[in-house]
């Protein structure tokens, strides 16, 4: 019986490697054990080791098992090349994972107080009339919910621009909805279904908006105060007027506005 040498579990502790990885590496030819006992398992030498030593430093900078035995046998081969080549490989990585880094750290702060703008930004886009503790009131209400966790990853990738465009989309609906009816449009009627397929798709930059969610909104529309007061200053009874639009396309699509809910 050899006494010289490590099993395979022994070599696998020694080095951090599986067991697994260890019997791969023989199967392939990569890194086999130079001895056997009496009993004929396989020991690893000195020798062994420090190929398996090898075999992992080159896996821990990314080259595949190929380029791995074509560095440890191949007399020809450019190791310094290889190796340089493989360096710029890996600081490409590290780039791509520190614009990762970032962009987690912004959907981060994102999720923990929404849009990432300044006090000063947020009165820019949003108006003078905006109340920059609303994230925080809106995050300690639905936190916990899908939507604002959509809300939330959408304002990581916003900036004040994309955050203008967004709030210039939906001033323009509420100024077509406010002229739409003074126009007379009636709920139900062409006109009225396209402003309310719009209003879904203005919408849809702080979250996807369902039918049946719009119906749900539409009745805090009308019965929220703050929401009411938006719309009212708009037109007086815009927000009424504006829940029975919706309410009527949801008719339309099977769907009884009394009985939706937020799904």
């Amino acid at each position: 019986m050899h006494c010289d040498g490590l099993t395979v579990g022994q070599a696998s502790a020694r080095l951090g490697v599986t067991v697994r990885a260890l019997h791969h590496w023989d199967e392939i030819g990569l890194a086999r054990p130079s001895l056997r006992t009496a009993a004929g398992y396989r020991l690893y030498t000195t020798g062994d080791l420090e190929r398996l030593h090898r075999v992992v430093v080159y896996r821990e900078l990314g080259l595949g098992l190929d380029r791995i035995g074509a560095l440890l046998d191949a007399t020809t081969t450019d190791v310094a090349g290889t190796l340089r080549a493989q360096r710029a490989h890996v600081a490409a990585r590290i780039d791509r994972l520190r614009r990762l880094s970032a962009g987690l750290d912004r959907m981060i702060e994102a999720q923990e107080r929404g849009p990432l703008l300044s006090a000063e930004e947020q009165a820019a886009v949003f108006g003078p009339g905006w109340d920059p503790d609303w994230p925080s009131e809106a995050r300690r209400r639905y936190g916990g919910t899908t939507q604002w966790q959509q809300y939330a990853e959408g304002a990581a990738a916003r900036g004040p621009e994309e955050w203008q465009a967004v709030t210039e989309a939906m001033a323009g609906f509420e100024r077509d909805l406010g002229e739409a009816m003074d126009a007379g449009v009636v709920p139900g009627g062409p006109e009225a279904d396209r402003l309310v397929d719009r209003h879904r798709e203005v919408f849809a930059p702080y979250f996807p908006l369902t039918r049946q969610m719009q119906v749900c909104l539409g009745r805090r529309f009308e019965t929220d105060p703050g929401f009411a007061a938006h719309y009212d200053g708009i037109r007086p009874g815009l927000a009424a007027w504006f829940r029975r639009l919706i309410d009527a396309g949801a008719r339309a699509h099977g769907i009884d506005p009394d009985t939706a809910t937020w799904e």
